[in-house]
């Protein structure tokens, strides 16, 4: 059986630290944007990673950040992935010595295989849909666009208005490495859903059954 990891994204509060982990997630995504409603600044961060719970992945998301800032935050989440949003070339992504993700806005012309050749050394790419500015709309897009995984080289995170309803059918379309969420498991910016949590990764996980 295959097993799809879980990222939960926009975790702003404690809380929805604990109920991540509960509900069984991978990972967990901290945005540190600040047009972002769900950026965390550095003393927030610095207490969610105090309640973050063991075997829970984090995940710095930056986007056009200078490397100080990127250096400030890992200094107080060492153990985390990086994931970058916004228009960073692959010495940019590279520079820290971090494992890191590099996500791609799945607009008309964009080929997810000539990104993976471009960002060589990123441990997965994150499909995302296309919006005017940077970092998750809550929006969709045409999944069939992602080449199949059989001429993948890389790990593919599936993002962009995943809910509990419909991840499902984007894992059966899609097969992908992960997939990430932040609006689907919500009840306001930022503000997750415990029960839509537990939802989801039921979701995930009954899909993952038949596969």
């Amino acid at each position: 059986m295959m097993r799809t990891r879980i990222k939960f994204c926009g975790i702003t509060r404690a809380v929805d630290l604990e109920a991540a982990a509960a509900s069984g997630a991978d990972a967990v995504g901290f945005v540190c944007y600040e047009r972002s409603p769900r950026y965390v600044s550095l003393p927030q961060l610095r207490e969610l990673a105090r309640a973050l719970p063991p075997f829970l992945q984090p995940v710095l998301l930056f986007v056009n950040a200078p490397p100080t800032q990127v250096t400030a935050a890992l200094e107080l989440v060492p153990q985390a992935l990086l994931q970058f949003h916004g228009d960073e070339d692959p010495e940019a992504c590279a520079r820290h010595g971090r494992p890191f993700i590099r996500a791609v806005r799945m607009r008309d012309g964009v080929d997810l295989l000539d990104c993976e050749r471009r960002y060589a050394h990123a441990c997965a790419l994150l499909a995302d849909a296309p919006t005017p500015g940077y970092g998750g709309s809550g929006a969709s897009f045409e999944w069939s666009r992602l080449p199949p995984p059989s001429v993948r080289r890389k790990a593919l995170v599936l993002a962009g208005g995943l809910t509990p309803e419909n991840v499902g059918a984007a894992i059966g379309l899609v097969r992908p490495y992960a997939v990430d969420v932040s609006s689907g498991i919500e009840d306001g910016p930022g503000v997750k859903s415990a029960a839509k949590m537990r939802r989801f990764v039921a979701a995930v996980r009954a899909t993952d059954a038949i596969q």
